[in-house]
């Protein structure tokens, strides 16, 4: 009875782990949200957040192209 306690608590601590590592990749950013309000950006590389106070937005810095049709003026 117990270790169904333990299981449970463990598989929790593991889920909260895995969803508090964040990573960036070399063409984004990452933008940093506590409670809602901007703490900062981050560069490329492996960053630990708080899943509960924290969120995180990549914004992607690639030039992207696009062709556009010429149009009748």
């Amino acid at each position: 009875m117990a270790y169904e306690w333990v299981i449970g608590i463990v598989f929790f601590v593991v889920l909260l782990l895995a969803s508090s590592i964040k990573v960036v990749k070399e063409y984004e950013r990452g933008v940093i949200f506590r409670l809602g309000r901007l703490v900062g950006a981050r560069g490329p590389g492996l960053f630990l957040i708080i899943p509960i106070f924290e969120s995180m937005v990549k914004i992607d810095l690639r030039v992207s192209v696009f062709d556009v049709t010429p149009q009748e003026v």
